[in-house]
């Protein structure tokens, strides 16, 4: 307790302090209630989130690699769930473009791999390569897209910032903002005007194979503090309204080192789809 009241107040301090450095100038001989801006622009809200998840230069030297393990529940057309075990590991370069990730997914069916590297996707199933689904694919591209990390990594991706102003929820403040990245890919972000996280996102895309847009929408709960970082541990997606994923962290570990070949791309891949 008393370690998560010092990060609490550390928190507090930092976000106070960063408040005054993006209002600009000097503040020496002006009326407290000066000292504050009435008005923050998209990217100082998003610096503020940034120094709120640890600081640009935490986020870069601790969360450049790691390794998460969790659990994943699916929740079918028919509404029966599927548990998914996961392994994440992931490597971060100066550009999205560099970036690695290797997700190793067990299921009571099948044990079976999704990984970028050297900006393209590919899989591995018992041992063999494959070529993931078109829709495995749009979703695992659409994890990295549509993300905290897009939003606190939006100077490093080349990513434009909008504010949609505004709003509250079940009695919550929230800044909402805008991101669109250099696919133009758009993401809605609400970010809690005391604590400067992100509580949920919204997206809209068109899966492979569809005619028209679904909803996404992902929310982030039961943030915990993880190695100088803020990590949620719970994430539900909805799509359309309707929830169909829960995401589940069970242990998440920062800076650990990873073999490059995890990432390597095989020479060639059949056709099996998991």
């Amino acid at each position: 307790m008393v370690g998560k009241n010092f990060s609490m107040c550390r928190a507090t301090t930092i976000l106070a302090t960063l408040l005054l450095l993006v209002a600009g100038g000097s503040f020496v001989g002006r009326p407290a209630s000066a000292q504050a801006p009435k008005v923050l622009t998209p990217e100082q809200i998003a610096e503020i989130a940034i120094l709120s998840a640890g600081s640009r230069p935490v986020l870069t030297q601790i969360r450049r690699n790691g390794v998460e393990r969790g659990r994943v529940s699916r929740i079918g057309p028919d509404g029966r769930s599927e548990d998914t075990r996961y392994e994440l590991r992931f490597v971060r370069g100066d550009k999205p473009e560099k970036d690695k990730f290797r997700i190793d997914n067990k299921t009571p069916q099948a044990e079976y791999s999704l990984i970028l590297g050297d900006g393209k996707i590919f899989g591995i199933i018992n041992g063999s390569p494959f070529q993931p689904r078109a829709e495995a694919t749009a979703d695992f591209i659409s994890q990295q897209a549509h993300s905290i990390d897009a939003l606190l990594r939006y100077k490093e991706n080349e990513s434009k910032l909008a504010s949609a102003g505004k709003d509250k929820h079940q009695g919550i403040d929230v800044n909402v903002l805008d991101l669109t990245d250099k696919a133009n890919r758009k993401t809605r972000y609400f970010v809690s005007a005391k604590t400067y996280r992100v509580l949920w996102l919204e997206y809209e895309d068109t899966p492979p194979g569809a005619s028209a847009p679904v909803k996404y929408m992902k929310r982030f709960y039961d943030y915990r503090y993880v190695q100088n970082t803020w990590v949620p541990y719970r994430t539900i997606l909805t799509e359309d309204g309707k929830q169909t994923v829960e995401t589940r962290i069970l242990t998440v570990t920062y800076g650990v080192k990873i073999d490059d070949s995890l990432f390597q791309n095989p020479e060639a891949a059949s056709t099996v789809n998991p």
